[in-house]
């Protein structure tokens, strides 16, 4: 069943591009009104408070516009109730910090209905290894749950420079949209219009450019945390029977690459030091830009840099008749290599400073 269509389809993301724009400003006045602020301190490197209700601007616009060009209530609305579930626990904790296991909580139900409702379920993982498919059988749901929890995190513990969680998610759709254009998969493609124009909207406000000297407005735990929620949605929905396969799982791994192999080697690195996984530092490879004396805007454009490229390998070297399993190894031992650099971020940090000093 659908909506009423008032938004053709083609122009969805346009509309949604224009609403995000349109209402941000007028979000941020209510959010500074209310005391709904993230202010600086401790840790975060921003000089004044900051609103961070960029994921509710951005989710909201994206399922209202969604909705109204011909989105299946039938096919959506698990995404869309596991979406409005991260968005209030991410819109609490942004509010009054809660407690972290609320948060795991939250995000293991929400990840629950988009996988048992929705069916956003890995089967199997392509050819890996070289000897076919590799199916997931019996442990498919569960292995799933725990893939799309851990890349929710991955996607929120990204968050930490101006227009880097949305830019790294900015990337990932453009992968995911020109692989539906080329496969002649227009109906996927309009699919990821809504959140395409809404992300970018977003960005306008938050990206650092010559428009935008500091960021204006935070996505928030809300949008960092449903940034990873829908990323996976889309991403399982487009290597995964009954629906038609535009991208291989392998493809998927280097799109996402760099918020997973970063977060991998952040727990690796912190239990060797008798650390909690999640307890925060300026460990990220994002932070060792900034350590380096990178400026915030260098910072974010070398890792969105990085990220794209990544993407590029993912999607062009299958299409170019690359073997699955080659790309996995080439994955597997990047991330072996990331962790055993990253347990001593003064590598990378040193490295990174011989740009400065050229530059």
């Amino acid at each position: 069943m659908n909506l009423y269509i008032l938004v053709h389809e083609d122009i969805a993301g346009v509309i949604a591009f224009l609403a995000v724009v349109l209402l941000m400003p007028l979000a941020v006045r209510l959010a500074f009104r209310y005391g709904f602020v993230d202010a600086p301190g401790g840790r975060k490197q921003h000089e004044m408070s900051v609103p961070p209700i960029g994921g509710l601007v951005i989710f909201s616009v994206m399922m209202v516009v969604g909705l109204f060009s011909g989105q299946s209530i039938e096919h959506y609305w698990p995404l869309y109730l596991g979406l409005i579930l991260i968005m209030i626990v991410g819109a609490f904790d942004d509010y009054r910090h809660i407690s972290p296991w609320i948060k795991f909580t939250m995000q293991f139900v929400a990840t629950t209905v988009i996988v048992v409702s929705g069916q956003a379920q890995l089967f199997h993982l392509g050819d890996l290894f070289g000897f076919g498919d590799l199916n997931l059988w019996l442990i498919s749901i569960p292995f799933s749950i725990i893939a799309v929890v851990l890349f929710i995190n991955a996607i929120n513990l990204m968050d930490g420079l101006d227009g880097l969680a949305g830019g790294i998610s900015f990337g990932i759709l453009f992968w995911l949209m020109l692989a539906c254009f080329i496969a002649g998969e227009t109906q996927n493609l309009k699919s990821l219009y809504p959140l395409f124009g809404a992300l970018l909207g977003f960005l306008v406000f938050n990206l650092r450019s010559p428009i935008c000297k500091k960021a204006s407005v935070f996505l928030g735990d809300a949008g960092s945390m449903g940034l990873g929620l829908v990323l996976a949605w889309f991403c399982i929905d487009l290597t995964q029977e009954p629906h038609p396969v535009i991208l291989k799982p392998i493809s998927i791994a280097w799109l996402l690459a760099l918020p997973i192999i970063d977060t991998c080697a952040q727990f690796y690195r912190r239990l060797r030091a008798g650390k909690h996984p999640f307890s925060p530092d300026r460990g990220h490879f994002h932070h060792h830009f900034i350590e380096a004396g990178f400026s915030v805007g260098q910072a974010t454009a070398c890792v969105l840099l990085i990220s794209f490229v990544f993407g590029g390998i993912g999607y062009g070297f299958i299409e170019f008749g690359v073997p699955q399993w080659v790309l996995c190894l080439v994955w597997i031992v990047m991330i072996l290599t990331h962790m055993a650099i990253s347990e001593k971020p003064e590598r990378y940090i040193g490295f990174f400073k011989r740009f400065i000093t050229k530059s």
